[in-house]
C-alpha cells in the first residue's frame, strides 16, 4: 500500500505534501497567464491563421474571431470539468495519490499534444484536442489536491497549507505572463512552444511527489486498511505507531467512517437532508466555485493582455508589460492570505472579497462608460484593485472551503462537484468574456459588480466558518442546526472549539453516532486524557 514517505516524518513530510500539492495547483494559474499573452501572440495568429485579427476588420468579422479565441481558450476548462466529474465517480476508488499521478500524467500527454501542432489546416485542431487532453488532468488534480493535503493536515494549520495552492494559482500566472513576455522577443515559433512545453515541468514534479509521499490516512480507513493508516499517521505526527495520541487519532477517525456509514457509494448520498445536510453542504462548496468565477476572476487573468491592448487601446508591447506587471500584483497579493486565513476566518474572507472586488469592478465600468484616454487609466486601477483583493480572498477560499464543509462520506464527491462548478462556469466566462466586452466594454464590468454584491448575502446567511475546527465538528454545527431549527452560521458563531471528547458526546446526543464510547474504552482514555493527548499531538504538530 501507499505509505511511502521517502524517510520523511513530521513537519518535513507536511512541507513536502504542501510543495507537492502547490506545484499541481501552479499548473492552473501558468496555463491561465499562458493563453492571456500567447492567445494575440505574432507567432501564434501566424501558426494558426483563422486567430489573426485582419485590419481593416468589420464588426462581424471582429466578433467572429473574438468567439474563436474564447473557444480555443475555454477548451480546456470543458477537459477539466470531465476530469473533476471522473474523480467524483472514481477517486475514492482509485485513492488520492494514485488519482494525482494520473491527473499529471494525462497532463503532460496534453502538452505534447499541443505543443507539436504545426499548419493553418489541422494545427488548431491538433492544438485544441491538447488542451482539452491536459484539461482532463488538471481537473483531475484540482478535483483531488485539496482533499488529500486538507486529510493529511491538523486543523490548526489545515487552512494556511491549503491556502498555499491557491497563491500558487498565482505565482503560476505570473511565471507565464513574463516568461510569454521574454519570448514574445523571439520571431519564431518558440515563442508559444516554449511556453506550453513549460507545463511538462511543473506536472513532472507532481507525479514524483505523489509517487514518494503517503495516502491519505482517512482514505484508508475508509478502505478498511487500518494499519496503513496509524502507520500515516504516526509518519504525519512524528510518533511511533503505538502512542496513545496516534492511536486517539486513529479511532477518532474510524469512529467518523463508521457513523457516517462510509462504505456506500459516496455519490449516491450526495443528495442526503437531514440532521448530516449532504446536500445543502455540497451546494456551498460549489456555490464558493460559481461565485469564484462569476465575479470576474478570468475575465481579467485571461484576457488582461487583451482588454490592455483592444479595450484599452495600448500598443501590444505595452499590453504584454502590463499583463507581466498585473500578475505581479496577483502573486504578491496572495501574502495576506497566509496570516488571515486562520485569524480572520473563512466567512469574513468571502465578505471582504465580494465587497471589495464588486466596488473595483464599480470603478472600471464607472470609467470605461465613456472612452477616453485619462477614463482608460482610471479603468485599469480598478482592474488592479479587484486582482488584488481577488489574490488573497475568492482565489484560496473556494479550493479550501469544499473539503472542509463537506462530510467525510461525501467529501470526494462534494470537492468533486465543486471543482466541476468551477470548471464548467470558468468555461462559460471564458467563452463570453471576448464578445461580452467587444459589444459592451463597460457592461461587462457592470455583470460582474453585480454578482459580486450578489455574494454578499449569500456569503453571510449560508457560510459557515471552519478555521481552527476538526472537520468533524462541522457534523455536529449542522445536527444541532437541524434540531434546533436554527441557521448554520449562527450555530457555529456560539458553539465553542470542541475536544475529541466532546464532539463524540454531543455526535451521540444528537443521534449520530452510538460508536464512539466503544472506541475510547478501547484506548482505556478518559475524557481528561483524550483532552491531554490532543493537546500534545497539536503541539508536536
Amino acid at each position: 500500500m501507499w505509505t511511502n514517505t521517502s524517510g520523511l516524518r513530521g513537519k518535513s513530510l507536511h512541507m513536502f505534501i504542501t510543495f507537492t500539492a502547490v506545484m499541481g495547483f501552479s499548473l492552473f494559474g501558468y496555463n491561465q497567464g499562458m493563453m492571456s499573452g500567447i492567445i494575440a501572440g505574432s507567432e501564434f495568429v501566424n501558426e494558426f491563421p483563422p486567430l489573426k485579427m485582419p485590419d481593416p476588420v468589420s464588426d462581424a468579422v471582429y466578433r467572429h474571431i473574438n468567439v474563436l479565441r474564447g473557444a480555443v481558450t475555454a477548451c480546456y476548462e470543458i477537459g477539466c470539468f470531465f476530469g473533476a466529474l471522473f474523480s467524483m465517480f472514481f477517486g475514492e476508488r482509485i485513492g488520492r495519490t494514485r488519482i494525482i499521478i494520473s491527473g499529471a500524467s494525462i497532463l503532460i500527454i496534453g502538452a505534447v499534444i499541443s505543443t507539436a501542432a504545426f499548419g493553418p489546416q489541422w494545427g488548431l485542431g491538433q492544438f485544441v484536442i491538447g488542451r482539452v487532453v491536459s484539461g482532463i488532468g488538471n481537473g483531475m488534480n484540482t478535483a483531488t489536491i485539496p482533499v488529500w493535503q486538507s486529510e493529511c493536515s491538523s486543523s490548526h494549520n489545515r487552512g494556511l497549507l491549503v491556502c498555499f495552492e491557491g497563491a500558487m494559482i498565482a505565482v503560476g500566472t505570473f511565471i507565464a505572463y513574463w516568461v510569454v513576455f521574454g519570448l514574445s522577443y523571439v520571431d519564431m515559433s518558440v515563442q508559444w512552444r516554449f511556453p506550453i512545453a513549460l507545463q511538462v515541468f511543473f506536472a513532472l514534479i507532481v507525479v514524483t511527489g505523489a509517487i514518494l509521499l503517503p495516502e491519505s490516512p482517512r482514505w484508508f480507513i475508509k478502505q478498511g486498511h487500518h494499519a496503513e493508516a496509524i502507520e500515516v499517521l504516526a509518519k504525519l505526527n512524528n510518533l511511533s505507531p503505538d502512542s496513545d495520541a496516534v492511536l486517539t487519532d486513529f479511532n477518532f477517525m474510524k469512529a467518523d467512517v463508521e457513523m457516517t456509514d462510509a462504505n456506500q457509494a459516496s455519490w449516491k448520498v450526495i443528495f442526503t437532508g437531514g440532521k448530516t445536510q449532504e446536500f445543502q453542504r455540497m451546494l456551498l462548496g460549489c456555490a464558493g466555485q460559481f461565485f469564484q468565477q462569476f465575479t470576474g476572476c478570468n475575465a481579467a487573468i485571461y484576457y488582461s493582455t487583451l482588454l490592455f491592448e483592444e479595450n484599452l487601446h495600448m500598443e501590444h508591447r505595452l499590453a504584454l508589460i502590463m499583463g507581466g506587471v498585473f500578475s505581479t500584483v496577483y502573486a504578491l497579493a496572495t501574502i495576506p492570505s497566509f496570516f488571515m486565513i486562520e485569524k480572520v476566518g473563512r466567512r469574513k474572507l468571502y465578505l471582504i472579497g465580494f465587497l471589495g472586488q464588486g466596488l473595483s469592478f464599480v470603478i472600471t465600468f464607472g470609467c470605461l462608460i465613456k472612452d477616453n484616454e485619462s477614463n482608460a487609466k482610471g479603468a485599469v486601477v480598478g482592474i488592479f484593485l479587484f486582482i488584488t483583493f481577488f489574490a488573497f480572498t475568492l482565489l484560496p477560499l473556494p479550493w479550501i472551503y469544499p473539503p472542509e464543509i463537506n462530510p467525510l462520506r461525501t467529501r470526494t464527491a462534494g470537492a468533486a462537484a465543486s471543482t466541476c462548478t468551477n470548471w464548467i462556469t470558468n468555461f462559460a466566462v471564458v467563452m463570453f468574456t471576448p464578445l461580452f466586452a467587444a459589444t459592451s466594454p463597460w457592461g461587462v464590468y457592470l455583470f460582474f459588480a453585480l454578482i459580486n454584491f450578489i455574494g454578499v448575502p449569500v456569503a453571510y446567511f449560508f457560510f459557515v466558518e471552519t478555521a481552527g475546527r476538526e472537520l468533524e465538528e462541522i457534523d455536529i454545527i449542522y445536527a444541532k442546526a437541524h434540531v434546533e431549527k436554527r441557521m448554520p452560521f449562527r450555530v457555529a458563531k456560539e458553539m465553542p472549539k470542541l475536544s475529541f471528547e466532546e464532539i463524540n458526546k454531543q455526535a451521540r446526543e444528537l443521534g449520530l453516532d452510538t460508536s464512539a464510547p466503544a472506541q475510547h474504552s478501547e484506548l482505556g482514555l478518559s475524557s481528561e486524557s483524550s483532552d491531554n493527548e490532543k493537546q500534545t499531538h497539536n503541539e508536536r504538530q
